[in-house]
């Protein structure tokens, strides 16, 4: 925030949409500590509150409209690319439309708040096929609470805000032993937890091929096949390979419970 507040002091709304658009479609830049500071800045007299509230607002939501359209066409290729940047992909989009299925459009009210769902939300709605008008209603409302809460938070406490990076500054060398101390634990925190999954990432993979010549086979009866794509893009009425059974993906402590322990399964998703 010592560098942030004469940046946005110098060059004002621009640069508060600039960052407020590049987090919403998935950069990892800090929009909320911008709309934090423009909102402590506004309390100065430097910018006008209710200003940076829809600089910040217009521009989150431009994103996220985006990303709306764009997981509209793409589906999960979007998501998956998106999830790449997370140490653990299957779980990045898990996890994110686990929140869909339990609470519906209301997840995009909280989303912002959340890191990882924040910048999942808008393509999973797109590509779940949320009628816009929802999403729009859903989206702007949690845009407006996050932005709100934010620039609230700095216009209230401008003055304590002011007055810890101040004291970073005084501290000048410590602070920045500090600071950099911090940023090496949190890289080395990422790079364990991205190796710890990379070895556990040790599903096997069969190719159709193969599992094709088993079910043509003497191998048939030993053999179960199951079906686990997420219900946001499962339809009863759509194909499926012949004899699998449906397992719900998220209700999955009673679908195993039904599975038979003699066979060898495979499952497919989308």
């Amino acid at each position: 925030m010592n560098d942030l507040l004469p940046l946005i002091s110098r060059h004002g709304y621009a640069l508060l949409a600039v960052l407020c658009l590049a987090e919403a479609v998935g950069l990892p830049l800090p929009a909320a500590l911008a709309i934090l500071t423009a909102g402590a800045l506004s309390a100065y007299g430097n910018l006008h509150f209710y200003s940076v509230f829809i600089v910040a607002f217009v521009a989150m939501l431009s994103g996220d409209i985006l990303l709306y359209y764009m997981g509209r066409v793409s589906g999960w290729a979007l998501l998956g690319f998106l999830c790449r940047l997370s140490a653990n992909p299957e779980t990045c989009i898990l996890r994110s439309a686990e929140y869909f299925y339990r609470r519906g459009k209301q997840t995009l009210l909280f989303a912002k708040f959340i890191p990882g769902i924040n910048t999942m939300s808008p393509p999973l709605a797109g590509s779940m096929k949320m009628r816009f008008e929802h999403f729009l209603q859903f989206d702007a409302g949690g845009v407006a609470l996050y932005v709100g809460a934010y620039a609230g938070a700095g216009y209230l406490f401008s003055d304590a805000l002011r007055a810890i990076t101040h004291g970073l500054h005084s501290a000048g060398f410590a602070a920045e032993i500090v600071v950099g101390t911090g940023l090496a634990a949190y890289v080395a925190y990422r790079i364990w937890i991205y190796r710890r999954y990379r070895m556990l990432d040790v599903i096997p993979r069969v190719p159709v091929e193969e599992l094709a010549r088993r079910l043509a086979s003497d191998e048939k009866s030993t053999v179960l096949i199951a079906d686990v794509r997420s219900h946001g893009y499962y339809d009863a009425a759509s194909e499926r390979i012949a004899g699998s059974i449906r397992i719900e993906p998220n209700n999955l402590a009673e679908e195993i419970k039904n599975l038979p322990k003699d066979r060898e399964i495979y499952l497919y998703c989308t």
